[in-house]
Order: C-alpha cells, then structure tokens, then sequence
C-alpha cells in the first residue's frame, strides 16, 4: 500500500495553506541550507589529519 496521487495533492494543497505561497520559498531555502550543512559536517568528519609520530621529531645525525 503506497502513497497515493490524491495524498500528495492533499499534503500539498495543505502546505500551501499553511505557509502560503510567498513563506513556501523561504521554507524550502531554509531546508535547503539545512541540508547543506549537514553534509558539510558528515564530509568534515571523514576527513583525517595526518599526525605527527614521535619518532619523526628526531632528526638523524
């Protein structure tokens, strides 16, 4: 059992009464942001730093 074309138009139709249409963009650019920057964080974790070992501070003679 999916979702149906009358439920979409239903949720749609009761988005617009909601918001209105002059919020709606604003909305969707606020999610859109959202969304941004929740990537941004993941693809910052994933990225590591190399490190410094001990043994590489010591210079040879």
């Amino acid at each position: 059992m999916g979702i149906s074309l009358w439920q979409v138009a239903i949720v749609v139709v009761l988005v617009f009464v909601l918001f209105g249409a002059g919020r709606l963009p604003r909305v969707m650019e606020d999610i859109a942001k959202g969304i941004k920057s929740f990537k941004k964080g993941i693809a910052d974790d994933d990225v590591i730093e190399p490190q410094k070992l001990p043994q590489d501070d010591k210079k040879e003679p």
